[in-house]
């Protein structure tokens, strides 16, 4: 009889054990998945943008190129952000930019237009809605003196109010050294005539 009473003391010991053990596994899950989301921070689509890493992951087809470039563009337009972070979103824009569109465009200068345009895109509450890319099948590439070219459709959905107007953009692209599309320019659809 005293083994009896021995094993269902041990046994009702284990038990018990066993009990405060899943209730402190269950109590550490809780607090994990507490900290977890607690940890989560949203990032606004300005921090999105600016925290792409283009030396490790830079768009690549144009088509990218193209949707990162809106993404920026929406983000100037629509989004509010610091000085700070204007610059940073231009940097990255500018780094999906052709050497040659570079040389073109005095960085200060730029500044200046650009801050321009988005407060009198602000000052008439518009903003872009979306924009569409050409399909990939609707990409043309092509071959001028040894450089590969790209050229591509994208249409911006501009809003202001319920008034809606669509802005069809023809980028050209053209392939760097390290093998990146680079935006070369780009025109309204009404000012190009295509090949």
């Amino acid at each position: 009889m005293k083994k009896k009473k021995n094993s269902m003391v041990g046994t009702g010991i284990f038990l018990a054990v066993m009990a405060v053990a899943m209730v402190a596994y269950f109590f550490y899950l809780s607090n994990k998945e507490k900290a977890r989301r607690e940890a989560k921070v949203d990032i606004t689509p300005v921090q999105e943008a600016i925290m792409r890493n283009l030396d490790t992951n830079y768009p690549p087809t144009p088509r990218e190129v193209i949707k990162y470039y809106s993404e920026i563009t929406k983000c100037l337009y629509n989004e509010e952000y610091t000085d700070e972070e204007l610059e940073q979103l231009v940097d990255q824009m500018n780094r999906l930019y052709d050497w040659e569109l570079l040389q073109k465009n005095n960085n200060g200068d730029y500044m200046i237009s650009l801050k321009s345009d988005i407060v009198d895109f602000n000052t008439k509450k518009m903003m872009i809605s979306t924009y569409t890319i050409s399909s990939s099948t609707d990409v043309y590439e092509y071959q001028v003196d040894g450089f590969s070219f790209a050229r591509l459709h994208c249409i911006y959905t501009l809003r202001q109010n319920n008034y809606r107007q669509d802005l069809d953009q023809v980028f050209l692209l053209r392939m760097d050294e390290d093998g990146h599309w680079k935006i070369y320019g780009w025109a309204s659809a009404d000012d190009v005539t295509e090949e």
